[in-house]
């Protein structure tokens, strides 16, 4: 949407589809719930009754309390609303050094968005404060290839560094402030560092919640059994820490929806919680993760064994061959996998971590996956001895014994 590529019309459901499906569709406010009379009321003074409500208010951008951080060129993307309006700032400012705040996968992919379609003639400038990009997802390791990769496709990457101000001149931005004092010099400024669950109806409601959003059970039932919530208003728990986590990707969203719906019907299906499994494409770069990085492994307090494995997109004899990468690691008391990352130069291998996340989810060991077979042939899978889940397994189980 922002970089032209899509409509607002082609990402929303029209009215008509709720329609259709015989759903009443009203479009206000809803400003208060009185759980004991099971009453909505809204904004515009009607009042809608219910046996079951389902509260899907989603999240709203987390914004640092940074000065500056209102002046006009500062934005945050979220919602329709907020692509339409960076959308409209840059045609009509035509910005021409871009600065984004945090080295998310939000932020990247805006930048690199941009950055392929007006390559020239504006400098896009990431700053994150941890020390690699998406420092959520990857372990340094990785994180340094992605960085290098973003570098050599023309964007400015400053990692280790601390935001302490945006610096404006006629109440537009004309720079930011990094912790050492230098300032870099600014048309536009994106924040993308997080979202924040909007809980302010169900805490008036008297619903329990927390700081990652409203408290659930594993049927999406909050403290009051007759309301539900879902998506990235609801507070998640870690399928392996069990600690309660914000979980808000598209994932956990689109599952739960579909969870809370068979709730509705009387089914009795559990949430099982969360491994933040996703996936994002860099220019030609394809980059996944899910559950727990070794460094998040380690805070944790679990020792951990991993290995990585270089494979390609089909065997060495065939044309078009590409590299991809993985790196598993494992809790090496137990042996189970407790995460993966992935990076390759074609699209299909990306999809491996959704194998990853299965096997996760299924509490397989690395002695498991060291027998794992996989469907093989050579236009679409590497040689045997490149197979990469199991072979990262087999060198695992030899860092054992070391």
């Amino acid at each position: 949407m922002v970089a032209g590529l899509v409509t607002g019309e082609s990402i929303t459901n029209p009215d008509e589809k709720f329609a259709s499906a015989g759903i009443q569709l009203v479009q206000a406010r809803a400003d208060r719930i009185d759980v004991q009379a099971r009453m909505v009321y809204l904004a515009d003074g009607r009042q809608i009754t219910y046996d079951k409500l389902l509260l899907g208010s989603g999240a709203n951008p987390l914004i640092p309390p940074l000065a500056g951080r209102d002046l006009r060129g500062v934005f945050a993307l979220r919602t329709l609303t907020d692509a339409e309006e960076i959308r409209d700032h840059l045609a009509t400012a035509n910005p021409r050094r871009l600065v984004f705040i945090g080295a998310g996968f939000i932020s990247l992919e805006l930048a690199m968005l941009l950055a392929s379609r007006q390559p020239d003639g504006r400098e896009y400038t990431v700053i994150e404060l941890l020390s690699h990009p998406l420092p959520l997802m990857l372990d340094p390791e990785f994180g340094k290839r992605v960085h290098d990769h973003l570098q050599a496709q023309g964007l400015t990457m400053r990692m280790g560094e601390t935001v302490t101000r945006i610096v404006g001149r006629d109440g537009k931005v004309a720079g930011v402030e990094l912790a050492s004092g230098e300032q870099l010099p600014a048309d536009v400024v994106f924040l993308n560092v997080g979202a924040r669950a909007n809980t302010q109806l169900a805490e008036a409601s008297g619903l329990r919640t927390s700081r990652f959003g409203i408290k659930v059970n594993s049927f999406l039932e909050t403290s009051d059994p007759d309301v539900l919530a879902a998506g990235d208003c609801v507070e998640k728990q870690h399928f392996i820490t069990r600690k309660p986590v914000p979980g808000q990707l598209r994932g956990p969203a689109v599952i739960q929806g579909r969870l809370a719906a068979k709730r509705l019907a009387g089914y009795a299906i559990e949430f099982p919680g969360v491994l933040n499994n996703c996936v994002v494409r860099l220019f030609d770069r394809y980059v996944a993760s899910t559950g727990l990085t070794e460094e998040q492994a380690r805070q944790e307090a679990l020792e951990t064994v991993s290995a990585t494995v270089d494979s390609r997109s089909k065997h060495g004899m065939i044309p078009g061959v590409k590299p991809w990468s993985i790196k598993l690691v494992f809790d090496r008391t137990t042996g189970k996998l407790l995460g993966g990352q992935i990076i390759s130069e074609d699209i299909a291998p990306v999809k491996e971590i959704d194998a990853v996340n299965a096997l996760i989810l299924g509490g397989k060991t690395l002695y498991d996956l060291t027998v794992l077979m996989c469907a093989g042939t050579p236009d679409c899978s590497p040689e045997p001895s490149l197979e990469p889940i199991s072979i990262a397994a087999e060198q695992a189980l030899q860092k054992l014994r070391e």
